[in-house]
């Protein structure tokens, strides 16, 4: 049965990205504005005594249709075998082999950093985002065959999100709209955050669900890039979850790493935390709350672990390499 909708997804995909993938803007935002327009009418209708029933019915139609669509086009696919079980070895991550990695993806960065751009304030800048796309679309297909035999059309379908004001406020980086096969991201994101997300919502256009296996494919699509941009956030993105991952089991250690950032690298996550702190709010805990539920609602753990990226990353870095 999964079979059936993962062939169902590459159909659909394939047709969505002929419709959509040309249009300049976000259809599929546009198509959640007229969605949203829609169901507060219908809403404001529900309180109205000559107007209720019609459009409680239509009301409940319209959630009804909504759901089974995205369930064919998506959901399903929450039901993919995990990657875990693809990996050729599984073992429990140590917090010691983390710390290895640690050290290995901090110099990574600190030589990935000396190669890219930076603005005037000596913050990390993207200075060609169409070649980070046009990269991370052709690394779709040099994925070791073992974890991912998804088809890569290479067809561009990455769009500057139109809520991105919004986003700003709510701790959402980038989504991918089944309903369209369109990945939008937040663009006005720091800088070293934005390659990697689209590596990430990139792996969602390939079919995969799960949030952290969109981002081990994401580590997978960017870690041996040729593109130092695209490279340089993965590593970055990768260190960062390592840290996490070892912070509250030896907070020692992460302050030791963290004082070994190059100037350039310290300069960016100075940067990173003071736009977290501006954006911070009431908007972002609702929304880490509801993402948190929506996650263990398809198969997942919630928003607030990220283990499985690191159970995934351990298991394919082995101590010996």
């Amino acid at each position: 049965m999964i079979a059936f909708f993962e062939w169902f997804f590459e159909i659909q995909k394939a047709v969505h990205q002929k419709l959509f993938s040309w249009i300049p803007f976000s259809f599929g935002d546009v198509l959640y504005v007229l969605l949203g327009i829609a169901l507060t009418c219908l809403i404001v209708g529900c309180f109205k005594r000559k107007t209720r029933g019609n459009a409680l019915l239509k009301l409940f139609i319209l959630f009804n249709v909504i759901y089974f669509i995205y369930q064919i086009f998506w959901g399903m696919l929450y039901f993919q075998t995990p990657v875990i079980k693809k990996l050729t070895t599984r073992n429990q991550p140590t917090v010691e082999h983390a710390k290895l990695l640690a050290v290995r993806y901090l110099e990574k960065c600190r030589k990935t950093r000396e190669l890219v751009q930076e603005d005037k304030n000596g913050i990390f800048m993207i200075t060609d985002l169409k070649a980070v796309q046009k990269e991370i679309l052709k690394q779709q297909h040099r994925l070791p065959k073992y974890i991912s035999d998804k088809r890569a059309p290479e067809i561009n379908a990455f769009k500057p999100s139109l809520f991105g004001n919004v986003m700003n406020f709510t701790g959402i980086s980038g989504y991918y709209n089944p309903f369209t096969a369109e990945s939008q991201f937040n663009s006005r994101l720091p800088n070293t955050l934005i390659p990697f997300t689209s590596a990430h919502e990139s792996s969602h256009q390939l079919g995969f669900a799960r949030e952290q296996e969109a981002n081990f494919i994401g580590y997978l699509i960017g870690i041996r890039s040729g593109n130092p941009e695209l490279r340089y956030s993965t590593e970055y993105f990768t260190l960062r979850s390592l840290l996490n991952f070892i912070l509250d089991k030896d907070p020692e250690f992460v302050k030791t790493i963290l004082k070994n950032y190059s100037p350039e690298m310290k300069r960016d996550r100075a940067y990173e935390k003071s736009f977290i702190m501006k954006h911070q709010g009431w908007l972002d805990d609702f929304f880490g709350f509801t993402n948190n539920l929506f996650l263990k609602g398809n198969q997942q753990d919630g928003s607030v672990t990220y283990s499985y990226f690191i159970d995934l990353l351990l298991n394919y870095e082995r101590p010996e390499k």
